[in-house]
C-alpha cells in the first residue's frame, strides 16, 4: 500500500489519543518556563477564589453577631474581600498574558513543521495526495491543539485546583457528608458525560470525514475549472459535492440531536446534587451546628465548583473532538519520506558535470515496471535526447535524476557520485529544469522568475527574461514584473508559462540542464526563437533533452531512441536517419505533419 493511500485509508479511531498527545508534546516542551508561570498564576488566582467564601463567611457572622441591630462595618473583612477578587482576577488575567505567547506560538511552530515534513515527503506521496483534504485536515490540527491547550490550561486544571481546595476547607472544617456529596456528584457527571460522549464522537468523525470530502470534492472542481468548462459539468460537480453534504448534513443533526439528551442530563444531575447538599446544609443550620455564615460559604462554594462544572461536559466534547481532529495531523507527521538522506551523505562535488545511467531499472509500483537496463553517458558539457512514444519511459529519467525516486537496479552518477550518496538538496542545486507542464505560484511574475534564486538582483532577473524571450510580452502588460499569474499561472498561455520556466532555468546557472519537452506548447515560429536561446543556454552545460518533437533535437551529441522503456536505437540525428529504424520513420512522419500544417 502506498502513503498516499495509507494516510486517506486509516480510520481515525485506529489510533490512541494518548499517542496523539505524546506525539505532540515534544512541540510545548520548549515552552516549559512559561508554562510553569502560567501554572503558577493558575494557583496563585484559585488560592484567591477559595478565599473569598471564605471572607464573606466572616463577613456574614460577624454583622451577624452583633446586638440590637446596631452592626458595624468589618472594614478590614470587606477590604480584604475585594482585594481576592481583585487578586483573582490579576492573576487569572496573567495566566492567560503569560499562555497566549506559549499557545500560538506552539500552533506556529506545528503548523510550519507539518508543512516542512510535507515538503519532505517524497512526489509519490504527493501525487496520491488529496490537496484540499489535506487543507482542511492541517487547519483543523492546528486549530485542534489551540483548543486543548486553551481548555486544558483555562478550564480543566482550574477546575481541578479548586476542587481539590474546596474539599479541604469543608474536610477540614465541616461534615464529611458535603464532600461526599459533592465527589459523588462529580463522579456521576463526569461518567455520564464519558458514556455519552463516548456515543456521540462516531458523528463527529462522520462529519469530520464527510467535511474533508467535500472540500477535497469543492477544490477538486475549481483546480480543474476549464477541464469543468469543456465538458459542461458544473452540474455534476455540484451534485458531486452535494451527495457528500447531504451525508455531513445527517451526521450534524444528529450529532446534534444527541448533544440535547447529553445537556439535560448533566443538567439533572447538578440539579440533584445542589438540591441534596443544600437540605443538609439547611438541616444543620436549623440544627444549630452550623452557623449562616457557614450556609453562605457552602453555597458559595457550589456555585464555584457547579458553575464551571455545568461547562465541564462542552469542554470535554471539545477536548475528545480536538483530539479526533488532531488524529490526522500526528499520523501526517507520520508519514515517512521515501526518499531520506543517506547518514553519511556529503554534498554533491559538482566539477564536470557528466552524467551517468548504469544499467537502470525502475518501477512506480512492483506491477508496472517502467524502465529496463537503461545505460547511457552524457559526457561534460554535451547534450543528450531522449525520444519516443508517450509512456516510453523518458519523463522518469528526469524524475530520476532529480531522485524523486530510487532506482530498483543499477545506478545514477554525476561525476561518478551515486546520487543515493549525496544530500538531496545539493543534488537538486546543481540542477536546473524546464519542465513540460510549468506550473506557477499565484503570485508576480516577478516572484515567480526569481523563485530559482531568491537573492538574484532585479538586472539579472531582467537578463534572464530577455534571454528566454520573454521581455517584450512582460513590457506590454500595464503591471510588467508585478503582474499577478493567477492560480497555476492561469492567466498565462502554455508558451509563456514554458518562457518563464525557460528564464528560471537560465536565472538558477546550474551545471547540469534537463528541458523536458521545454517548447511543446509553443508555435512553430516561438519554438525556433526558443530554441536559439535553449541553445544558448544549454552551452557549456551538460544537457539532458527529452523531447517529442524531433526537429528540437537535431543538433544534439546523442539522441536515444526509447520505447516501452529500453533504449531501442542510439546514434546522431544522421546516423539514425541512415539507420532507417524508428527514428526515420518518426521523422519523416513529423516532417509530413509539419508540411500539411504549413500547407493549412
Amino acid at each position: 500500500m502506498s502513503p498516499g493511500a495509507r494516510y486517506t485509508e486509516l480510520p481515525a479511531t485506529h489510533r490512541s489519543h494518548l499517542q496523539n498527545v505524546r506525539a505532540l508534546l515534544p512541540y510545548l516542551w520548549a515552552f516549559r518556563g512559561q508554562v510553569a508561570l502560567a501554572l503558577g498564576c493558575l494557583l496563585a488566582a484559585k488560592f484567591a477564589t477559595v478565599g473569598v467564601p471564605l471572607l464573606l463567611k466572616a463577613i456574614v457572622d460577624a454583622l451577624a453577631a452583633r446586638p440590637g441591630g446596631q452592626a458595624l462595618l468589618p472594614v478590614a473583612l470587606l477590604a480584604g474581600y475585594g482585594a481576592l477578587k481583585l487578586a483573582a482576577t490579576l492573576f487569572n488575567e496573567l495566566r492567560d498574558a503569560l499562555f497566549a505567547r506559549v499557545r500560538y506560538r506552539a500552533i506556529r511552530r506545528i503548523t510550519l513543521l507539518t508543512l516542512e515534513h510535507l515538503h519532505r515527503l517524497s512526489l509519490r506521496f504527493h501525487l496520491e495526495r488529496k490537496t484540499g483534504a489535506i487543507a482542511r485536515d492541517l487547519q483543523r490540527g492546528s486549530q485542534s491543539l489551540s483548543t486543548l491547550l486553551n481548555y486544558l490550561v483555562f478550564s480543566i486544571l482550574p477546575a481541578l485546583v479548586e476542587l481539590a481546595l474546596v474539599c479541604g476547607v469543608l474536610l477540614g472544617a465541616y461534615d464529611p457528608v458535603f464532600v461526599g456529596v459533592i465527589l459523588g456528584s462529580i463522579v456521576a457527571y463526569v461518567a455520564f458525560t464519558l458514556a455519552v460522549t463516548n456515543w456521540r464522537i462516531d458523528y463527529r468523525h462522520d462529519m469530520n470525514r464527510l467535511e474533508s470530502q467535500a472540500q477535497n470534492e469543492a477544490v477538486d472542481g475549481l483546480i480543474n475549472y476549464e477541464t469543468v468548462k469543456y465538458f459542461g459539468n458544473e452540474r455534476l460537480e455540484l451534485e458531486r459535492c452535494d451527495t457528500t453534504l447531504a451525508g455531513w448534513e445527517r451526521a450534524s443533526v444528529d450529532s446534534q440531536g444527541s448533544l440535547a439528551l447529553l445537556n439535560f442530563g448533566q443538567g439533572a444531575i447538578i440539579a440533584l446534587a445542589v438540591t441534596l447538599i443544600m437540605f443538609v446544609a439547611a438541616g444543620q443550620v436549623v440544627d444549630g451546628r452550623l452557623s449562616l455564615g457557614d450556609l453562605v460559604l457552602v453555597n458559595a462554594f457550589l456555585l464555584q465548583l457547579f458553575i464551571p462544572l455545568n461547562f465541564l461536559g462542552v469542554v470535554y466534547r471539545m477536548i475528545r473532538y480536538a483530539l479526533a481532529d488532531m488524529d490526522q495531523l500526528v499520523r501526517l507527521l507520520g508519514e515517512r519520506a521515501e526518499i531520506t538522506d543517506a547518514a553519511d551523505a556529503r554534498a554533491l562535488a559538482v566539477r564536470a558535470g557528466e552524467v551517468r545511467f548504469e544499467a537502470v531499472d525502475f518501477a512506480y509500483t512492483a506491477d508496472r515496471p517502467i524502465l529496463h537496463g537503461v545505460d547511457f553517458v552524457i559526457p561534460p558539457g554535451r547534450k543528450l535526447a531522449v525520444v519516443g512514444a508517450s509512456g516510453a519511459g523518458k519523463s522518469t529519467l528526469a524524475r530520476l535524476l532529480f531522485r524523486f525516486y530510487d532506482v530498483q537496479r543499477g545506478r545514477i552518477l554525476i561525476d561518478g557520485q551515486d546520487v543515493r550518496h549525496v544530500t538531496q538538496a545539493s543534488l537538486r542545486a546543481a540542477i536546473g529544469i524546464v519542465p513540460q507542464d510549468t506550473v506557477l505560484f499565484n503570485e508576480t511574475l516577478e516572484y515567480n522568475l526569481r523563485y530559482a534564486r531568491p537573492e538574484a538582483s532585479r538586472a539579472e532577473i531582467e537578463a534572464a527574461a530577455r534571454a528566454a524571450q520573454l521581455d517584450g510580452f512582460i513590457a506590454s502588460l500595464p503591471q510588467g514584473y508585478d503582474t499577478v499569474v493567477g492560480e497555476r499561472g492561469l492567466k498565462l498561455s502554455g508558451g509563456e508559462k514554458q518562457r518563464v520556466a525557460i528564464a528560471r532555468a537560465i536565472l538558477k546557472r546550474p551545471r547540469i540542464l534537463v528541458f523536458d519537452e521545454a517548447t511543446s506548447s509553443l508555435d512553430s515560429r516561438s519554438e525556433q526563437a526558443i530554441l536559439a536561446a535553449l541553445k544558448d543556454v544549454a552551452r557549456g552545460h551538460t544537457a539532458l533533452v527529452i523531447a517529442h518533437r524531433l526537429s528540437t533535437v537535431v543538433d544534439a551529441d546523442e539522441i536515444l531512441v526509447m520505447a516501452q522503456g529500453r533504449i531501442v536505437e542510439r546514434g546522431t540525428h544522421a546516423a539514425l536517419l541512415a539507420l532507417g529504424g524508428q527514428y526515420a520513420e518518426l521523422w519523416a512522419l513529423q516532417q509530413r505533419e509539419r508540411r500539411t500544417g504549413a500547407a493549412a
